[in-house]
C-alpha cells in the first residue's frame, strides 16, 4: 500500500494489522503498518562489496494510520512481520526502537536475497523496495 498523506507521504508499507471498528484509543478503522523511509539506492555490478553494502542500507517506519490517508495496491509481499511488531512495539521509547532495529535487518536481508521463487510475490517485493517517482 502507499501513504497518502503525513510525514511518510508517498512511501510504500505493508500492513501489519487492521482494526476495522476501531478500539478505546482511536475511535476510526485504522492499521498498523511497516514501511520504508529511506529506500536502497542503485547498485550496478561493478561495484564493490562495501560500497553495494553501503548503498542497500533501508531506514524503516512503524506507525498506525487512519484507513483514509492509505491506498492499496495490487502487489503483495509475504513478510512475516506480525511476530516482530506487537502493541509494546508501538509505544514511544524502547520498544518502538527494537522493532525497526528488527524490521531494519529483515527489510534489508529480504532487499539483498531476493529471488524468482514466486514470479507475483517477486513482482511485489521488487515493486516494494523500488522508490516512487513523482
Amino acid at each position: 500500500m502507499i501513504i497518502l498523506s503525513g510525514r511518510f507521504a508517498g512511501r510504500k508499507a505493508v500492513v501489519v494489522k487492521a482494526s476495522d471498528e476501531g478500539n478505546k484509543d482511536k475511535r476510526f478503522g485504522h492499521a498498523t503498518v511497516a514501511g520504508i523511509d529511506r529506500y536502497p539506492r542503485r547498485v550496478v555490478k561493478n561495484m564493490k562489496a562495501s560500497k553495494v553494502e553501503k548503498r542497500t542500507k533501508i531506514k524503516p517506519f512503524v506507525k498506525t494510520i487512519n484507513f483514509n490517508h492509505i491506498m492499496p495496491t495490487r502487489y503483495s509481499v509475504d513478510f512475516d512481520l506480525k511476530k516482530l511488531l506487537d502493541d509494546s512495539s508501538l509505544a514511544p521509547g524502547e520498544g518502538r526502537k527494537e522493532a525497526k532495529k528488527t524490521l531494519k535487518k529483515l527489510f534489508e536481508e529480504k532487499y539483498r536475497n531476493q529471488t524468482a521463487k514466486n514470479e507475483k510475490k517477486t513482482l511485489g517485493v521488487g515493486y516494494f523496495f523500488s522508490k516512487l517517482r513523482f
